[in-house]
């Protein structure tokens, strides 16, 4: 379809939108199948407006947030105010421009479009300007600024009027300045606060399908195509947010490289990318784009008090999961439990932590948090509590973990595991093996040895790696890998870990230990589920023994080593 053919379609579409007083999702969804954005449309003259450029190439994936607003402002008589809500860089302004740039189509703001920059400049001046040149009138100048603005709403053209203040970072402010009941005024905000006004809709990011469909548009269809698996990396790795597939689209076509050399060089620098950063000496790829997504993140940082930047920060320690609020507590013990509450409201008001009992950092979010994290004076201190608090979990798992305990535990696996993958450091020489092992019995447990078996070979290394290789937990560590070995009826690779963890027990603790008792157990005990039980015998013998002097006739470990020798005999007759 050329040029005057789709134009044509989507004239046709909007005749009949108008012949029916209504637009719906479908309308809207058809228009954007035929045009990529609305902004290449001739716009119609005679009407005051100032809409800016829009910053998109292809507007994808937001035709019912579209209807949903047109639906918002339809209310007659009265000032109706409805605020896109989200975090930054999810495309609140362009939805603004867009819902704009189709009502102007429509004719559905005779009285005009009224753009007002909330972030840059004051708004009550920005009116009175578009009274001036857009509207040719020309308030009093005795009148102080409120009067004058309240003025501009007085002698505004007739018919309803479209008035989108963009980027309001404070509510209050901007609120005196609002046109008066009732009136003829549709007013859209654009913000990252969270306002809960009644007309509030928070914009998401985009899904999956829009993702791809957005990338597709950006770098070509065959490459996304050919790089199927790699494209659907690389929307999930920015995290489906929309300014981020828009300059890294454009910065792959401008480099004419692949989607896997593009994930490459994400992972190697992230958000310190080029791809992600907009130099605003060199715009000839961002073209409209004037944040790249750190600095669009930074404004919302630069509004957070100190503890609401302490508390973003230590949640990006924490995994790309759901965080239960528990265990963030857990991990700043030390803070008061409402400051720390207030923190989190904070963070939950500018979208950027988002959830109830468990809560969720947008992976791009996390990053830039994590950024910010490397340079606090109080980082190590960050790491410090939160493995803390992770080693008390780890030492909730015990090495038979029930149905109950899993399912309790569950939800903070994922941190559990960002601690052993990326944070042992901050974990103490004496707490270091509970991280490993407690993964293990999570997954052994449940039967998964293929998920246990990495935790528990980890561990060996690690703990070597760390302590050396004359240290009691290279022998607990051993003895734990062997166990998963046995309980999988690997029993040749079984028994040399068991032989190694008692030598270096007994060399170690000397003859005389409950280590050394447990370690003639275990190498027993896999004996005799071999059926070799003259082996077994004297090692149950000697358990019995070493226990009974070192732990007297009253004490579990004791029963425990007359069960064991009892079952041999049994399975022997004897």
């Amino acid at each position: 379809m050329n040029n005057k053919e789709s134009l044509s379609v989507v004239q046709t579409i909007f005749e009949n939108v108008r012949a029916e007083g209504n637009i719906t999702v479908g309308d809207i969804t058809q228009i954007y199948k035929v045009e990529n954005n609305l902004s290449e449309i001739p716009k119609p003259t005679g009407f005051p407006q100032n809409i800016p450029p829009s910053n998109t190439d292809k507007f994808i994936g937001r035709s019912r947030e579209l209807e949903r607003l047109h639906q918002q402002l339809q209310r007659n008589n009265e000032v109706v105010i409805a605020a896109v809500e989200g975090m930054g860089g999810v495309g609140k302004t362009e939805l603004a421009i867009q819902h704009s740039l189709l009502h102007l189509q429509l004719d559905t703001y005779p009285g005009g479009i009224c753009w007002l920059r909330a972030r840059e400049e004051d708004i009550g001046l920005q009116i009175i300007e578009f009274t001036r040149t857009d509207l040719g009138l020309q308030p009093p100048e005795d009148l102080d600024l409120p009067e004058r603005v309240r003025w501009c709403w007085q002698h505004w053209h007739q018919g309803n009027t479209l008035v989108v203040v963009d980027d309001v970072k404070n509510y209050s402010q901007i609120k005196s300045y609002l046109p008066p009941q009732p009136s003829q005024f549709k007013v859209l905000i654009t913000t990252r606060l969270k306002l809960d006004l009644s007309g509030s809709l928070f914009l998401e990011v985009l899904q999956e399908d829009d993702a791809l469909l957005l990338l597709k548009q950006l770098v070509g269809e065959e490459k996304v195509t050919q790089e199927s698996i790699k494209a659907k990396e690389l929307v999930q790795r920015l995290g489906y947010l929309p300014l981020a597939l828009q300059l890294v689209g454009r910065y792959v076509k401008k480099r004419k490289i692949s989607l896997t050399e593009m994930l490459r060089r994400l992972e190697e620098k992230g958000l310190g990318h080029p791809s992600l950063i907009v130099n605003q000496n060199d715009r000839t790829w961002t073209l409209s784009i004037k944040r790249g997504v750190a600095a669009a993140f930074e404004l919302s940082w630069e509004e957070l008090s100190e503890s609401a930047q302490q508390l973003g920060c230590l949640l990006s320690l924490f995994a790309l999961a759901a965080i239960p609020w528990l265990l963030v507590e857990g991990a700043a013990a030390e803070k008061d439990a409402e400051e720390l509450e207030d923190a989190r409201v904070e963070l939950e008001n500018l979208h950027l932590l988002m959830g109830e009992d468990t809560y969720l950092l947008h992976q791009l979010i996390r990053e830039f948090l994590k950024d910010k994290q490397k340079n606090l004076a109080s980082g190590d201190e960050h790491k410090s509590s939160f493995c803390q608090a992770m080693v008390e979990v780890a030492k909730k798992i015990s090495d038979t973990p029930t149905h109950k305990e899993i399912t309790a535990l569950t939800p903070d696996i994922p941190h559990l595991a960002e601690v052993a993958q990326n944070l042992t450091d901050a974990v103490s020489d004496e707490n270091l093996i509970w991280v490993f092992t407690a993964m293990g019995w999570f997954y052994k447990g449940q039967g998964l040895y293929a998920l246990a078996k990495p935790w528990l070979e980890q561990c060996v290394s690690v703990i070597q790696s760390r302590l050396g290789q004359e240290h009691p937990y290279v022998a607990s560590s051993y003895n734990n890998l062997a166990q998963l070995y046995e309980s999988q009826g690997r029993y040749t690779q079984a028994e040399p870990l068991y032989i190694k963890a008692l030598k270096l027990t007994q060399r170690l603790l000397g003859e005389e230990h409950p280590d050394v008792a447990l370690s003639f157990n275990n190498l027993a005990y896999l004996y005799y589920s071999q059926g070799r039980y003259t082996q077994a015998e004297p090692l149950y013998i000697k358990a019995l023994e070493l226990r009974q002097r070192l732990l007297e006739e009253e004490h579990p470990h004791v029963a425990s080593s007359y069960n064991n020798l009892a079952q041999l005999y049994e399975s022997q007759g004897r």
